[in-house]
């Protein structure tokens, strides 16, 4: 299935990729950092493979990678949502709302996506 998605959402969906890819890799031993993609484990190496595609905006994603992406942007969209509730600094509320924003449009059309397999 292929996902569109404007300049924006593209950049926010590689972001979201690029901080999973590198907590999940900075989680592994070091040895991974000797042994490069080798060692790293097979949930971050399929979000890597993700990220490759987003990066090279082939969005020609399967039903797994659709479902990965799904619920990646639902975690963000509830990690936003909590942050959101406990800020007091009305500038950085009304930034993270932006981009809840924009998550949960990116999250609606990968979830139409997901519908139509």
């Amino acid at each position: 299935m292929q996902l569109h998605l404007n300049a924006d959402e593209l950049n926010l969906f590689a972001d979201m990729l690029l901080d999973r890819v590198g907590a999940m890799s900075a989680q592994r031993p070091s040895v991974a950092s000797v042994q490069g993609n080798a060692d790293m484990g097979q949930g971050a190496r399929r979000y890597d493979a993700l990220l490759d595609k987003v990066l090279v905006k082939d969005l020609q994603l399967d039903s797994d990678e659709l479902e990965q992406a799904a619920g990646l942007l639902s975690e963000q969209k509830r990690d936003l949502r909590n942050e959101i509730a406990r800020l007091q600094d009305s500038t950085l509320r009304l930034n993270l709302q932006r981009k809840l924003g924009l998550v949960e449009r990116v999250l609606e059309r990968v979830e139409e996506a997901c519908a139509m397999l």
